[in-house]
């Protein structure tokens, strides 16, 4: 009867429902408002609220750009483990944004956000296990690395897979693995997967050779802008036939057309 006279008191929001008004938020451009509820909560300990406490202030969202703050908050976040606040802070670590530049840092946290399944931190760690300039190459675990981003959807590690297979880094050379994945990362929008399938198809190397096709992807790989399509263009436009350019820029314009209308 008394909830029937004066009302059921209202329920407090989930942490979750929080989170979610937040993000919300923060898509329409309202970063205020949504850095007024991430704030508490991460005052509060929560560790998603603190990493996007540190993104707020590493790119001025809502608050005025302060590295050092948001080094600190992804410190919060990272070390509460949260795998979005571990890639951040490792970024941080790498770029010195914030933080002393410190890349055996960096390593150790892309390390840990990969190992919690963070697909921007595996693509960085397959990177940087090829690189060697950090840590000893490893092309295996950088292949393994890459291939987990990559089927999270990250069209840069497909197209380093591709660049695996091609080199032959801890596999046997395979040009066409290495052309599939190149067609996974054009698919996936990869500026220089374009520009390696552009070559692929130039050379006839794992797939059937297709002047109009390679001079289309280097057009598409160099308006994207891969430096890796310049190697290949200036070869590849000249060997055409007369009128093919055009064709071939008129083929890519069609395609980037396409790729731009939502779906």
């Amino acid at each position: 009867m008394l909830a029937a006279l004066f009302g059921k008191a209202e329920k407090p929001a989930s942490l979750e429902d929080q989170l979610a008004e937040a993000r919300t938020l923060a898509a329409r451009g309202e970063n205020e408002a949504a850095l007024a509820i991430w704030g508490p909560l991460a005052h509060q300990g929560v560790a998603r609220a603190a990493g996007n406490v540190g993104v707020c202030f590493l790119s001025g969202l809502g608050v005025g750009r302060d590295l050092e703050l948001a080094a600190r908050w992804f410190t919060v976040a990272a070390e509460a483990g949260d795998p979005a606040g571990q890639r951040n802070l490792a970024a941080s670590f790498f770029q010195g944004h914030g933080v002393a530049q410190d890349y055996d840092a960096a390593h150790a946290w892309y390390r840990r956000a990969a190992e919690a399944g963070d697909a921007e931190a595996q693509d960085m760690l397959s990177w940087m296990l090829l690189e060697g300039e950090v840590v000893a190459v490893d092309a295996r675990e950088a292949r393994r690395w890459a291939e987990a981003a990559a089927a999270r959807g990250v069209a840069s590690a497909m197209t380093r897979v591709g660049m695996i297979y091609h080199d032959a880094l801890g596999v046997e050379r395979d040009a066409e693995a290495a052309a599939r994945w190149w067609a996974k990362g054009v698919e996936a929008g990869d500026a220089d997967a374009m520009a390696m399938l552009g070559a692929a198809n130039h050379l006839g190397q794992g797939v059937e050779r297709d002047p109009m096709l390679a001079m289309t992807l280097l057009i598409m790989a160099k308006n994207g802008g891969s430096a890796l399509a310049q190697t290949f263009f200036n070869a590849v436009k000249a060997s055409l036939p007369p009128g093919f350019f055009e064709k071939a820029e008129a083929a890519a314009a069609r395609i980037e057309q396409a790729r731009e209308k939502p779906a």
